[in-house]
C-alpha cells in the first residue's frame, strides 16, 4: 500500500537511538514529519490509566526496550511519573519525543497557560515536544482561545509542536477559519471498529497526522475472529495484526499497557506486512462503533 508522501518513510527516517533485541542493537519506530518541520515517533506508549506511582517504572522500561514517544495528559494524573520515568532511563532527553495535553476544565488563553505551566512543572522538563487541546468541550466554546494560546508557547517554544485530540472535521475548520496555525496532529479514537475515515481524509488533506488512541478498542476487538485468523495466517497476535493496521495505513499509534512483556510484544509489528487482502477484511469491520465519548457531546 502506498502512503501519501509525507507519510512515507524509509530506513534513515527510523529512530536514531536504538534498542537491545537479542543481542542486537535494532532501530525501533518510523519516524513522521509533522507540518512545523519536526518529527514524531510513530508508535508510541500511552500512560492512560497508569498510575503516578507506577508511571516511572513502566515508561522507563518501555524506553529501555526502544520506546521513544510517550503520551501523557494532565487528565491521567502520571505527568510526575512520566518525567521521572524520562530521567530514570538514562536516554537523552533530546532523542525523547513526550506529548501532554490541557484539559477541558482549564480551557480559554489565560488558563491554559497557566495549565501548562503545572504541567511542564510536574514533568519537570523545559519543554513538550507536542501539546493538545484534549477535547474541544464544545458548550464551553472556549477551544480557539486556547488555540490561541496554544500558539503562543509555540512561539516561544515551551511546546515545539502542538495539536488537538478528539476533534471532529467542523471543529477543525473552525480553527482554520478563525486562526492562521493549522494543528500538526489530531489524536482521536481510532480501532478497526471505528477507522474515522473522514477525518482522517480531512486530517491528510490539510497536512495533518491522525494519531490512534484505543488503538485495541480497549482489547475488545482482539475477540473478533477475523483477526484471529490474520494472526494465525502471520505468526503474530491479534494484538500485533491491529497495530500493525494502524502502521501500515500512516497513523501514529499509542497503545497503553502496564505489562512490559505486553509493551514488547507490542513494538514488535516492524517485521511483517499486511496484503491487499488482509487489509481488504480489516475495512469491512468498520462499524461505527465507538468505545468512549462522541466530542461533539463531552465537556
Amino acid at each position: 500500500m502506498l502512503l501519501p508522501a509525507h507519510l512515507r518513510v524509509t530506513q534513515r527516517d527510523w529512530c536514531t537511538s536504538s534498542a537491545w533485541k537479542n543481542g542486537t542493537v535494532t532501530a525501533f519506530s518510523p519516524l513522521l514529519d509533522l507540518n512545523d518541520g519536526h518529527r514524531i515517533p510513530q508508535l508510541g506508549l500511552g500512560v492512560y490509566k497508569i498510575t503516578d506511582d507506577s508511571a516511572a517504572e513502566v515508561v522507563s522500561a518501555a524506553i529501555e526496550h526502544g520506546y521513544r514517544h510517550i503520551d501523557t495528559a494532565a487528565l491521567y494524573h502520571n505527568e510526575r511519573g512520566v518525567g521521572e520515568g524520562m530521567r530514570r532511563s538514562g536516554v537523552d532527553r533530546s532523542e525523547l519525543f513526550v506529548t501532554t495535553k490541557v484539559w477541558n476544565d482549564r480551557q480559554g488563553y489565560d488558563e491554559t497557560l497557566r495549565a501548562f505551566d503545572e504541567s511542564i512543572g510536574k514533568l519537570a522538563l523545559d519543554y513538550v515536544d507536542l501539546y493538545l487541546i484534549h477535547w474541544p468541550a464544545p458548550t464551553q466554546d472556549k477551544y480557539v482561545d486556547t488555540w490561541r494560546a496554544l500558539q503562543r508557547l509555540r512561539e516561544e517554544g515551551r511546546a515545539r509542536s502542538i495539536g488537538v485530540s478528539n476533534f471532529h472535521t467542523h471543529h477543525l475548520q473552525r480553527l482554520f477559519d478563525e486562526t492562521d496555525v493549522v494543528p500538526v496532529l489530531n489524536q482521536v479514537e481510532l480501532h478497526p471498529w471505528l477507522q474515522q475515515r473522514e477525518v482522517r481524509a480531512f486530517d491528510e488533506q490539510h497536512g495533518i497526522l491522525t494519531e490512534s488512541w484505543s488503538p485495541l478498542a480497549r482489547g475488545r476487538v482482539l475477540d473478533d475472529e477475523t483477526l484471529a485468523g490474520l494472526a494465525q495466517k502471520h505468526g503474530k497476535t491479534p494484538a500485533q495484526v491491529v497495530l500493525r493496521w494502524h502502521v501500515q495505513s500512516g497513523l501514529v499509534v499509542i497503545p497503553k499497557s502496564t505489562s512490559i512483556d505486553r509493551i514488547r510484544e507490542n513494538a514488535d509489528v516492524f517485521d511483517f506486512e499486511l496484503d491487499a487482502d488482509d487489509l481488504e477484511k480489516i475495512a469491512a469491520l468498520d462499524s461505527g462503533h465507538r468505545t468512549g465519548l462522541d466530542p461533539d457531546n463531552h465537556d
